[in-house]
C-alpha cells in the first residue's frame, strides 16, 4: 500500500494505492502551514479505505512549494554566486538579465574568479584557491548561509567546482552549497541560474521537508516518504533538502503521469484542466515529454527537466464573454463556489455553461435557465476549440492521437475533439495529479559531451546508459527494474574530435519495505 499526495495551491489531494488499483481518494483545502492540510488528507484517506496506518509502505509527496516561493520572492535566503571561468565569461556576470526585485531579493552577492575547462577538459585557467579563500572571508563577514559554485564545462569536469566547495565548507562550517553540475545540464549561464536559485531555496527546503516529517508523524505513519520532481521520478527527503529546485513542475508532470495509469495508455496527449488554467501534454513511453528549450521560472532562464506542457486559459471558473465567443483568460478560481451563476453568484462561468446545456448537475440549475441556448452553444464551440487547437500545437505529427481528459474541470470537454483518435475520460480523473505521484519510479539521468576521437559511438553509448542506470539504483531503484527510457545525441559539429552531447534517462521501479 503507498500513498500519493498533491499539495497544491488551492486543493491537496490523497489517493491510496495497492498496486495499480485506486483504493480511496480524497481532497481538502491546502492549508498555510503545509503539514495540517496533509494530516487532514491522510485521516480521510485512511477513513475512507478503513486501512491502518501501518500498512501503508510508502508515501509519495508532490509540491509546488518551491516553485511559488520564488514566483513569490518569499522566504529565501541570500547566496554568494561564485563563478569559476575567468579570463573567460567575464561579459556577462552572475544574475545578468534576472528580474531586478529577484536579484535584490538575493544580495546581488556576485564573485569571478579564474579557473573552468574546455568541453574536452582542458583547463581555462587554474583554479584560483586564494581568491576563494578570501571569498570564503566575506562571506562570513556579511552572515550569508549560502552559495552557489558554477565552473565553466563542470558537467565534464566538475574538479574544480569540488575543490572551491571543499575550501567553502572548512572556511565556512555549515554553509549550504549548491554545485552546477549536480543540478543543471550543460548550457552555462542557466546551470548557474539554477544553481543560485537551489542555494536561495535552502532554508526553506529544511522547513517543508520538516513539515511533512511531522505529518506523517502525526498520522503514526512510520512508512519512508519521498517526493516528486520535474521528470516524473521520485527524490528522498534528504534529496529534496539539497535540491528543491529539481521539484519543479511536479504538479504537471505528476498528473501526466496519473492519466497515463488511469488510461492505460503510454503513448498519448493529456489534457489536466483546473479551476484556471489547462495543461496540455504528450506522454512518450508513459513520461512527459520533456521540454528542449530553457524554462523560465519566476523570470529567469534554467535549463532542468522540465516537462514540455502548454497552459491554456480555460478551467471550471474561466470567465465566459462576448455571448459565448471569448473565454478566460481570467478566472473565479477558488471563489467558484460563491461568484459562479449556479452557486448564487453573478459571474457566467463555464461551470454554469455545462449545467445550463444539461451535460452536468452542479449547484442551482435555475439559476442559468435564462442563459440563451445560442451563447451556451457558442461557448462549448469555443471551449472545444481552444482544447482542440492546443493538442493540435503540442503533437508532434498530424496522426491523431489518444487524449486523456484529466482534472476537476475536465467536464468542460464532453464531444471528440478533430484531433484525437479517441477521447478517454478516466475514473478518478480529478486526483489523477494524487495517483501520478503515488506510482511514480526512481530515475537516474547522465547528460554529458563525450568525444569519439579513439573510440566508438557504441562504446560511449554503453557506457552513459550504464552510468545512467546506476545512478537510479544509487537513489533507490530495484536493479533488476531499471530500464532506459530516452537518449538523445547531438553531434556538435562546431567542436573538435568529434564531440557528441549525449543525454540518457533511466528509470526503475522503488524497492519498498527493502
Amino acid at each position: 500500500m503507498r500513498i500519493g499526495i498533491d499539495v497544491g495551491g488551492t486543493n491537496t489531494d490523497a489517493a491510496l494505492m495497492d498496486g495499480l488499483r485506486v483504493v480511496a481518494a480524497c481532497k481538502s483545502p491546502t492549508t498555510a502551514d503545509v503539514s495540517s492540510g496533509v494530516v487532514s488528507v491522510l485521516r480521510e484517506a485512511l477513513r475512507l479505505s478503513g486501512v491502518d496506518a501501518g500498512a501503508i509502505q510508502a508515501v509519495m509527496i508532490g509540491t509546488t512549494h518551491f516553485t511559488n516561493a520564488v514566483v513569490e520572492r518569499r522566504r529565501l535566503l541570500q547566496v554568494a554566486a561564485i563563478r569559476l571561468g575567468l579570463p573567460a565569461t567575464r561579459a556577462l556576470p552572475p544574475m545578468t538579465d534576472w528580474p531586478d526585485d529577484l536579484a535584490t531579493t538575493l544580495g546581488r552577492h556576485r564573485y569571478m574568479v579564474r579557473g573552468g575547462h574546455e568541453f574536452d577538459g582542458r583547463e581555462i585557467a587554474p583554479l584560483d584557491e586564494r581568491e576563494i579563500l578570501r571569498i570564503a572571508g566575506e562571506i562570513r563577514e556579511k552572515g550569508l548561509r549560502a552559495a552557489s559554485v558554477t565552473s565553466v564545462f563542470s558537467p565534464v569536469t566538475p574538479i574544480m567546482e569540488q575543490r572551491a566547495a571543499e575550501i567553502l565548507r572548512e572556511e565556512v562550517p555549515g554553509i549550504a552549497l549548491s554545485l552546477s553540475h549536480e543540478i543543471g545540464r550543460v548550457g552555462f549561464l542557466e546551470r548557474e541560474n539554477a544553481a543560485i536559485m537551489n542555494a536561495c531555496l535552502a532554508d526553506l527546503s529544511r522547513h517543508v521537508v520538516a513539515s511533512f516529517r511531522q505529518a506523517l508523524r502525526d498520522m503514526a505513519i512510520t512508512a519512508p516518504f519521498f517526493i516528486s520532481q520535474n521528470d516524473g521520478t521520485l527524490m528522498t527527503p534528504e534529496h529534496v533538502e539539497r535540491y528543491p529546485v529539481l521539484t519543479f513542475a511536479s504538479g504537471p508532470t505528476n498528473s501526466m503521469r496519473g492519466a497515463a495509469m488511469l488510461a492505460g495508455e503510454k503513448e498519448a496527449m493529456v489534457v489536466d484542466i483546473g479551476g484556471t488554467t489547462s495543461d496540455v501534454g504528450m506522454l512518450m513511453q508513459g513520461f512527459p515529454r520533456e521540454s528542449a528549450v530553457a524554462v523560465d521560472i519566476g523570470g529567469v532562464r534554467t535549463n532542468f527537466r522540465m516537462p514540455d506542457v502548454l497552459a491554456i486559459g480555460l478551467g471550471g471558473g474561466s470567465r465566459v464573454r462576448d455571448e459565448g465567443r471569448r473565454i478566460g483568460p481570467d478566472s473565479v478560481g477558488y471563489e467558484i463556489t460563491s461568484k459562479a451563476l449556479v452557486f448564487g453568484g453573478d459571474t457566467l462561468t463555464t461551470t454554469d455553461i455545462v449545467v445550463a446545456a444539461g451535460l452536468e448537475d452542479i449547484g442551482d440549475r435555475s439559476r442559468v435557465a435564462h442563459i440563451p441556448a445560442a451563447t451556451v452553444n457558442a461557448a462549448l464551440d469555443t471551449m472545444h476549440r481552444m482544447v482542440d487547437e492546443a493538442v493540435d500545437r503540442m503533437k508532434t505529427s498530424a496522426e491523431p492521437l489518444p487524449v486523456v481528459l484529466v482534472g476537476g474541470g475536465s467536464i468542460l470537454v464532453s464531444r471528440d475533439l478533430p484531433s484525437a483518435s479517441r477521447v478517454i475520460r478516466p475514473q478518478n480523473a480529478s486526483v489523477a495529479n494524487a495517483i501520478g505521484a503515488a506510482i511514480a519510479q526512481v530515475g537516474g539521468e547522465v547528460d554529458r559531451i563525450y568525444s569519439l576521437e579513439g573510440t566508438s559511438r557504441d562504446v560511449v553509448l554503453a557506457g552513459a546508459k550504464k552510468e545512467a542506470a546506476d545512478h537510479a539504483v544509487k537513489a533507490g531503484a530495484s536493479a533488476g527494474s531499471v530500464k532506459i527510457v530516452d537518449i538523445e545525441e547531438v553531434p556538435l559539429a562546431y567542436l573538435p574530435g568529434s564531440a557528441t552531447r549525449i543525454r540518457v534517462k533511466a528509470v526503475g521501479d522503488l524497492v519498498i519495505g527493502a
